[in-house]
């Protein structure tokens, strides 16, 4: 089976390895094809100080970065220009209007930060536990159910916003919650709104990742999303891609066994790999899972 890795985070944001070093490792490793997605820059659309996102100063040099990686890999790899782009309630998100003119090969949306509806400080769902923590307890009065309800209300508003090509880890707000402490994944009311995220993302022709960053990182037991909650998306027909998350060249093909046998206990029997664009819209090649 052929894999790939369009979720591929370097040095421009939170990663610790350079564009070149990544190309060259996903070359030794077979990899059919590697995307690279920065954390887009959030500071001056919202005002929020990051140092794992890209710099808005620098946004211009990893264009030009993966650019050159395409040029110098021409033959051997394709290598694609992409981005993450966070859905943050009222101040951004995959569809605002500056991405169009970046020349980006695809987009990935995703939901990091929160927004309490009492006007709580914003948060991460994915930083330190005591961050999630003390939004739970400021923004939400404590009630995982409601912080969860908030965060599956910002995927599913992303979702049919629209402006992107792959829905990112699209339960990552389990990440901090290890044995359930915060909130049960398993309740109805949990699922019954991924669910609701995979009908939208059926409508939005959206593909979905099965994500294996959590695993190779060492903060979840299984993929995001789950087993549990894939299923929802191979019921509405949505296209799944395997990515690694990597933050790491050594992970780009990290746990790729785990998530094939995810999709496979999610009744899903193939897989796709981005080709390009055209005309505005994704290319998608599929394969079977084997």
């Amino acid at each position: 089976m052929n894999y790939s890795c369009l979720h591929t985070h370097t040095v421009f944001c939170d990663g610790k390895d350079d564009i070149e070093t990544c190309c060259r490792r996903a070359w030794e490793k077979g990899l059919v094809s590697i995307g690279f997605s920065a954390h887009a820059p959030v500071t001056k659309k919202t005002g929020f100080k990051s140092d794992w996102h890209l710099g808005d100063d620098r946004l211009e040099e990893y264009l030009e970065a993966v650019r050159a990686a395409r040029s110098r890999w021409e033959g051997k790899l394709p290598v694609y220009l992409g981005l993450e782009a966070d859905y943050i309630e009222g101040l951004a998100g995959p569809v605002d209007a500056d991405y169009p003119s970046l020349g980006l090969d695809y987009l990935i949306g995703s939901v990091h930060y929160l927004i309490p509806p009492n006007g709580a400080a914003p948060f991460t769902v994915d930083g330190p536990p005591e961050e999630l923590e003390q939004g739970l307890r400021e923004g939400f009065g404590g009630d995982g159910e409601a912080l969860t309800q908030a965060y599956w209300d910002a995927v599913t508003a992303m979702i049919r916003a629209g402006g992107f090509d792959i829905l990112g880890h699209v339960d990552l707000v389990k990440k901090n919650n290890r044995d359930g402490r915060l909130f049960n994944p398993a309740e109805r009311a949990f699922l019954r709104r991924a669910e609701e995220a995979a009908q939208a993302a059926a409508r939005a022709g959206i593909a979905v990742e099965v994500n294996t960053g959590g695993l190779n990182r060492k903060k979840t037991a299984e993929t995001y999303p789950s087993a549990s909650i894939l299923r929802f998306f191979r019921e509405n027909r949505v296209p799944a891609i395997i990515t690694a998350d990597a933050h790491r060249a050594e992970d780009l093909d990290g746990h790729y066994t785990d998530a094939r046998e995810t999709l496979l206990a999610s009744g899903y029997t193939e897989t796709v790999f981005f080709e390009g664009r055209k005309e505005g819209a994704a290319i998608w090649k599929t394969e079977e899972i084997r």
